[in-house]
């Protein structure tokens, strides 16, 4: 059996990865299931919320990197969307170890400075200056195999160009390379 895609949007808080991620599993030819942190996060409840610090918090984001797995080894695609950060008790190596045999496009979401605060100011539940702070802590900072600016229109269909040529979903496949 074919293993499913699997779309890794990663940026700052407020980048637009959740809409870009409904965005694009409306858009695509091939069904995709979306997995969001906020979504998994809502399952716990919001009194229920973990520490970021904590065991919990780390077997809530492997449990979310496992689930990929198993989707996509049943042949299912998948939209992820996360922020990978540089002090994360779970990081992208772990990411990276559970996935390199799937095939991943990872893919970084940014969007203006300007647009990531109107955005955050607008949602209303996150820390003002949340995103911005988390700039700098993003990991990695360039290596995706693809870029796309969330305030830009056509980035929906940039995503679904590349989805149609896995054979250049490298990233994943490189870093672990590195890290062997």
């Amino acid at each position: 059996m074919e293993k499913g895609k699997i779309i890794i949007l990663n940026g700052v808080s407020s980048a637009g990865k959740t809409t870009l991620a409904r965005a694009l599993q409306e858009k695509a030819s091939e069904a995709f299931f979306v997995i969001t942190g906020d979504d998994l996060m809502e399952m716990l409840g919001r009194s229920k919320y973990v520490d970021i610090s904590s065991d919990a918090y780390f077997q809530f984001h492997t449990s979310e990197h496992h689930a990929a797995k198993a989707y996509s080894d049943v042949g299912m695609n998948i939209i992820m969307d996360t922020v990978i950060l540089k002090d994360d008790k779970i990081g992208l190596n772990d990411f990276v170890e559970i996935l390199r045999d799937n095939p991943v496009l990872f893919v970084h979401v940014t969007c203006p400075l300007e647009e990531l605060r109107r955005r955050e100011k607008e949602r209303g539940d996150r820390d003002i200056g949340q995103g911005e702070g988390q700039l700098a802590k993003l990991n990695p900072q360039d290596t995706y195999d693809l870029t796309v600016d969330s305030s830009n229109e056509k980035c929906v269909d940039q995503i679904i160009e590349a989805i149609k040529y896995p054979k250049n979903f490298n990233t994943f496949k490189a870093i672990w390379l590195q890290n062997a």
